[in-house]
């Protein structure tokens, strides 16, 4: 096997951690020693070891004078975990070929270093692009400050999401509606807007099973936000009694329905307001403090179109359904202000796939701030 082959071995075992690192970066790691991996691992848990130890103790003794390949620069910080690049240190290992430096403020190259004053040969960049993209939220919240944003919609072949009924239910698949399940259960926060829990009362919750996803257990449920500015959330709520957490984002002063909320389980914070609405950049900013990597966006098409013209959409997953609602029913988006084509916003194709009977559509807005993320769809 190539170099190239060891590293992408590693990013296939760093893959497996998608569901259950939150709010760490998905990681693995290879030891190859005379032509043969004898060291194999991955993150696997946020506070558990990290892909090093596990591929050390693998590896054992055979890890002195071994090549490591790794995903991203080991650690030289003591958080809950020791330091990743001393333990690569005490174990002798002669060579160590890293896909990226990590962009964490913490590290950003001091793992690297101290490699390098142990007399290890070290190499960065090797599937850079690859390894990047395996963990878009992680690297967007370090370098941009705010989370990667997906935006998730449904919609008919003539792009309506709801009946002017406001019946909703369903528009998509049982293949399309387990997708989105997935998508859930990768991202940190799901988002959606009061319009949206007052019409449907969602639950904005993972329903897999751990035998869904790769067996991991326990079953990590997102952080559920709901952007609400006047505080209308019912107390009554499904998602309150729910596994996981909510959070109300709000930018009211009500104290007793604040209080309502908190009884009923919810955590209310307040965020600066756009328009008398929770400003779409300061819930993001707010959610990064909270070591939130990946949002999935569920809402209306308000909250859609605020999010996609304040330029902070990084994917949009549209899933096209094969019927026809009618002029009557509702649309995808509301985008006020667009009325000459140089208005427009343009967006490149990612991915297009079938799901059960079903389009899954996966796009990204031109211009936005580029190579962080997951270019390419989910792959």
């Amino acid at each position: 096997m190539s170099g190239r082959e060891y590293m992408a071995l590693a990013l296939r075992l760093a893959r497996r951690g998608i569901w259950s690192t939150h709010p760490n970066p998905n990681v693995g790691c290879v030891i190859v020693k005379g032509g043969e991996v004898v060291g194999r691992g991955w993150h696997r848990q946020a506070g558990g070891p990290h892909a090093e130890v596990f591929a050390l103790r693998e590896a054992g003794e055979r890890a002195r004078g071994a090549d490591v390949y790794l995903t991203l620069e080991p650690c030289s910080h003591q958080g809950r975990t020791p330091p990743c690049a001393d333990a690569l240190v005490e174990a002798g290992v002669k060579r160590v070929v890293v896909a990226m430096q990590d962009p964490n403020p913490r590290v950003a190259g001091g793992g690297l270093e101290r490699l390098r004053a142990a007399g290890i040969e070290v190499e960065t960049g090797l599937l850079e692009a690859q390894a990047r993209r395996l963990n878009p939220g992680f690297v967007s919240r370090m370098e941009r400050g705010r989370p990667w944003l997906r935006l998730k919609l449904a919609a008919s072949l003539d792009g309506r999401t709801a009946m002017a009924s406001g019946e909703s239910r369903w528009i998509t698949g049982d293949a399309a509606r387990r997708d989105v399940q997935r998508l859930r259960a990768r991202s940190s926060a799901i988002v959606t807007g009061i319009g949206t829990v007052l019409a449907d009362d969602p639950s904005l919750n993972v329903r897999l099973q751990p035998a869904d996803l790769a067996g991991v257990e326990p079953l990590r449920q997102p952080l559920r936000v709901v952007l609400d500015s006047r505080l209308r959330m019912p107390p009554a709520a499904s998602m309150l009694r729910l596994p996981g957490e909510t959070l109300v984002l709000t930018t009211g002063t009500d104290g007793e329905r604040r209080a309502a909320l908190e009884r009923a389980g919810a955590r209310v914070e307040s965020v600066e307001a756009r328009d008398g609405r929770p400003d779409p950049a300061a819930v993001l900013r707010h959610l990064a403090e909270q070591e939130v990597n990946e949002v999935l966006l569920e809402c209306g098409p308000q909250l859609a179109g605020a999010f996609l013209q304040a330029g902070l959409v990084d994917e949009l997953i549209l899933y096209l359904a094969p019927h026809l609602m009618g002029d009557d029913a509702r649309g995808l988006f509301r985008l006020p202000g667009l009325e000459q084509m140089r208005d427009r916003i343009a967006l490149e194709w990612l991915d297009v796939r079938q799901v059960g009977n079903d389009l899954r559509l996966t796009l990204s807005p031109l211009g936005d701030e580029g190579g962080v993320g997951n270019k390419g769809g989910e792959g």
